[in-house]
C-alpha cells in the first residue's frame, strides 16, 4: 500500500497534541494490511503511519478534528467521528444523505478559516479532503504538515491527492496514488488513528461491494468517451484530466476520459476547438461549490454546453448526453460508490434500467 512507511522507524522527536508529547519507548509502525500497537514505558499505545510521504503519529486516537473540504468531512461521519469534529469547512455540495444529521450538527464555516483561525479551534488533527490547504504557494494554506506537526497537530490528506512532497499541490499529485483503492487505504489506516477500526472495515467493505456491482454489470459494455467539463464566466472552458479522481470514476463506470492524457494538472484549461476535436459521447458538468448545492443547481451549465452552437456537432450535445454533474461527485472520499453508479447509470442506462 503507497501510503504506508516501509521500514520501522523510532518515534521520540515529535510532539503530538498540545501537552502530550511522547515519552522515549519506541512507537510502533504498521506495515502492509496488519495492525498491531504496542505499549510504551507509560503504558500509552503509539500508533505510527505514513500518509503521502509524511509520518503521522498519535498516542491516542485524536479527539478535535478539524475537517477540511467535503471529502473529509464525509470520511470523519462514515468513520463515526463527528462527535470529534472541532469545526468542519468548504462544502461543494449537499452532503451524502446518510451524513445530512451529523452534519447538521457540527460547527460548519463555508469559507477555509486563516492558519490563525484554524488554530483557534485547538485542533490535535487536521483532515483534509485536498492538497492545497497545506501548500507553501497558496495564500490560505493552514502551514505546511510539518509546520503543523511542530505544533502537535498531525494532519491526513485523502491518498488519492498525495503530492510528491509536503507543501506541493496538484502540480504535484503521485498518478500512482489517484485511484479507489487508496480510499480504501485511507479509511483503515484512520480506523486505526482514530480506534474505529470496525466501522472502516464496514464501510470499506461497502463501498468495495458497491463498486463491484457495477464493474461487473458494466464489464461487456461498450465504452464511452466523457469529459467532465466546467464552462467559465470568461467564455473559457475548463476539463478534468487524467490524474483527477474523476477518470477513476469515469472508468469504474464503464467509459474512457475522452482527456485522460492530460495529466499535468487535476483541472485543465482547454479552448473549444479541442472538445469539437475530442467529440466525447458523453459530457458531465462539474458544479460548484455550496453546502446546498444538489444536481439540479448544475443544469444552468447543462444549459451553456447544449446551446452553444459551436459544440452542435459534438456527439454528446447532438443526442442530448450532457447531464448535470458535481464537482463533489469526482472527488476521491466515501462519495466515490455514489459517484460510480451514478455516472454509470448515465454511461449505460440500458443497463440500470430497473434503479
Amino acid at each position: 500500500m503507497a501510503s504506508r512507511i516501509g521500514t520501522l522507524q523510532p518515534f521520540a522527536a515529535r510532539p503530538l497534541r498540545a501537552g502530550a508529547a511522547l515519552s522515549g519507548a519506541a512507537a510502533l509502525l504498521l506495515t502492509g494490511c496488519s495492525a498491531a500497537e504496542a505499549d510504551g514505558t507509560d503504558g500509552e499505545a503509539r500508533v505510527l503511519l505514513e500518509n503521502c510521504g509524511i509520518e503521522v503519529a498519535v498516542d491516542g486516537p485524536p479527539e478535535r478534528v478539524y475537517a477540511a473540504y467535503q471529502p473529509a468531512i464525509e470520511v470523519a461521519h462514515a468513520l463515526g467521528i463527528s462527535d470529534r469534529l472541532v469545526q468542519t469547512a468548504f462544502l461543494d455540495s449537499e452532503v451524502l444523505p446518510e451524513y445530512t444529521d451529523a452534519q447538521a450538527a457540527a460547527d460548519y464555516v463555508p469559507s477555509l478559516p486563516s492558519r490563525d483561525g484554524l488554530l483557534a479551534t485547538e485542533p490535535d488533527f487536521v483532515l483534509s479532503g485536498f492538497n492545497g490547504v497545506f501548500a507553501e504557494d497558496n495564500p490560505n494554506s493552514f502551514g505546511t504538515r510539518g509546520r503543523l506537526a511542530e505544533l502537535g497537530i498531525q494532519s491526513w490528506i485523502l491518498s488519492p491527492l498525495c503530492p510528491s512532497e509536503d507543501g506541493l499541490a496538484d502540480e504535484a499529485i503521485d498518478p500512482a496514488t489517484v485511484r479507489v483503492a487508496t480510499i480504501y487505504d485511507d479509511l483503515h489506516d484512520l480506523g486505526t488513528l482514530f480506534e474505529v477500526t470496525d466501522r472502516a472495515e464496514e464501510v470499506i467493505a461497502e463501498l468495495e461491494a458497491r463498486v463491484a456491482a457495477v464493474e461487473e454489470r458494466v464489464a461487456d459494455a461498450p465504452r464511452p468517451t466523457v469529459a467532465i467539463i466546467s464552462p467559465q464566466d470568461d467564455g473559457g472552458f475548463r476539463v478534468a484530466g487524467g490524474i483527477d479522481f474523476g477518470t477513476q470514476i469515469i472508468e469504474h463506470a464503464g467509459g474512457e476520459n475522452a482527456f485522460a492524457d492530460l495529466t499535468e494538472l487535476r483541472n485543465n484549461n482547454i479552448d473549444i476547438e479541442e472538445i469539437i476535436k475530442r467529440d466525447p459521447d458523453v459530457i458531465l458538468t462539474s458544479a460548484c461549490c455550496d453546502a446546498s448545492l444538489t444536481d439540479a443547481d448544475a443544469e444552468p451549465d447543462v444549459a451553456k454546453l447544449m446551446e452553444n452552437p459551436a459544440l452542435a456537432g459534438v456527439t454528446a450535445v447532438a443526442e442530448g448526453n450532457v447531464h448535470p454533474f458535481l464537482f463533489a461527485n469526482r472527488s476521491a472520499g466515501v462519495r466515490a460508490a455514489h459517484s460510480i453508479e451514478q455516472v454509470a447509470a448515465l454511461l449505460h442506462p440500458e443497463l440500470f434500467t430497473e434503479q
